[in-house]
């Protein structure tokens, strides 16, 4: 059976309340290294194509990166049950973004420029794919990103 996720809708995952009636922020937790060959199935098993997804992202952060040459990439869970993955970087510096399709720049860490991608390539890889998991995949990061400190210079880059 296939599930019907509503793309307008801003809530795809019910978040609990806290205690003081607020919902729960979500979570990043990084993937072990001993874990690694289990995150592409594990979240995106299900999803035709899902080998070229990580590639895809290696991709656009190309695309949007002059700086970017490749290199290692950590991989998160986030406990609203969707993943992303993030450039390893030696110290702290930002990574400088610029999207050609809208004209958009943004400096930003690791971690808001891996979210970044990896919500433009989910959804390009829902479009392609007309696969409601990738979908709800992209809404769980797009959860995430709303409430990341970064949250403008994301959605600057994948508007």
């Amino acid at each position: 059976m296939t599930d019907i996720i509503n793309v307008y809708d801003n809530n795809q995952i019910p978040h609990q309340a806290g205690d003081n009636g607020s919902a729960p922020a979500l979570a990043a937790t990084p993937v072990l290294d001993e874990q690694r060959v289990e995150f592409w199935p594990q979240y995106f098993g299900n999803i035709p194509q899902w080998i070229t997804l990580e590639p895809q992202v290696f991709a656009w952060m190309d695309r949007f990166c002059a700086d970017y040459s490749g290199g290692i990439w950590s991989f998160y869970s986030l406990s609203n049950g969707g993943a992303f993955m993030v450039p390893e970087t030696d110290n702290d510096a930002f990574w400088s973004l610029f999207n050609t399709m809208n004209g958009n720049a943004a400096d930003m860490s690791a971690e808001a420029a891996g979210i970044a991608v990896c919500l433009v390539a989910y959804s390009h890889h829902a479009c392609r794919t007309e696969c409601d998991a990738m979908t709800e995949h992209y809404w769980r990061l797009r959860d995430y990103a709303l409430n990341h400190a970064e949250c403008s210079a994301i959605m600057r880059i994948i508007d």
